[in-house]
């Protein structure tokens, strides 16, 4: 069989159950039955002489040849539907894919989203959220936006903003808090990152307080958890803008420590597209004001990016 007699239909099958992690999903979503789904991928699995997909009790998992084929069969699709769109006169569209940690989308990007639109009208924005932990293949996301150090495998990553962690909590508690010696009095909560916690004790140049309080995946959960008294959440001020200008979280201590920052990712293997540059220039650019940097007049660029010919 030549490429060009793969039917469009077995493509359009892998990607939906590649980006759903399941037949059923992806049935629905193709408007299809879930039988017609499995056999379309059966039939692309058979004339690849290569399995695509685990078949799991807890739903499908790519293999490694899928992990590879996923990304290259969603931008050809992406490529084919904007071609469409301009043949048949209507407004070619770009569909960009960003995961995003969710405290991050909920802090700040969700308020700069009606400026993204307004600028970039051509650029269909899919957000996934996530808890730092994207899988860009398995995911078919372009860019990631993630908090951490900057230095994980098969991406590059562009630093985007500081996010200083700090105590926050309601100010019943505030009131409670005249030392940091004073925060073994209440619930510390936690994230996965079990150094967090001594770092800021150390910044604050005191002995550090064992925290044994609830452990969350991401900060705007743990912060809800601190506005319903549940104790005290060590996270980014600069994400909880809003809650500590009405007073419901309060800082009580003015020491913050650097564990991380918010930075843009892409996957290496993949050759940028003029949306992701795009996006990557306009974040920047949002980011930068809200911190009063100065950025220069030149097209921000991933630095080891290759653009689509």
């Amino acid at each position: 069989m030549a490429i060009t007699e793969i039917s469009l239909n077995l493509l359009r099958a892998f990607d939906a159950a590649a980006r759903l992690g399941s037949f059923t999903e992806a049935a629905k979503d193709l408007f299809v039955t879930q039988a017609a789904v499995s056999h379309q991928v059966k039939a692309l699995e058979s004339w690849l002489g290569k399995s695509l997909f685990h078949r799991t009790s807890r739903g499908l998992m790519l293999t490694d040849e899928g992990l590879l084929l996923a990304p290259t069969v969603a931008d050809a699709l992406a490529r084919i539907e904007q071609g469409i769109d301009l043949l048949r006169g209507g407004v070619a569209r770009e569909l960009l894919t960003v995961g995003v940690v969710g405290t991050f989308a909920v802090g700040f990007l969700m308020r700069h989203l009606p400026d993204f639109r307004r600028r970039f009208p051509h650029i269909e924005l899919r957000l996934l959220t996530n808890n730092n932990k994207p899988d860009a293949s398995t995911d078919s996301l372009d860019l990631s936006i993630r908090f951490g150090d900057g230095a994980w495998r098969s991406v590059e990553a562009v630093r985007v903003m500081a996010a200083p962690m700090a105590p926050l909590c309601p100010p019943a508690i505030a009131e409670t808090l005249h030392h940091p010696a004073d925060l073994a009095r209440w619930p510390l909560l936690r994230s996965y990152r079990a150094q967090d916690w001594p770092a800021w004790f150390a910044a604050a140049g005191v002995p550090p307080v064992v925290a044994r309080g609830p452990q969350f995946d991401t900060s705007i959960i743990m912060a809800q958890a601190a506005l319903m008294g549940e104790g005290v959440a060590l996270a980014p001020p600069a994400m909880f803008e809003s809650e500590l200008a009405d007073g419901r979280l309060v800082q009580p201590f003015a020491v913050d420590v650097d564990v991380g920052a918010y930075w843009l990712t892409r996957p290496l293997a993949r050759v940028e597209r003029a949306a992701e540059r795009a996006f990557a220039e306009w974040l920047i650019e949002r980011a930068g004001e809200r911190a009063g940097d100065r950025y220069p007049s030149i097209p921000f660029a991933f630095p080891h990016a290759r653009a689509a010919v």
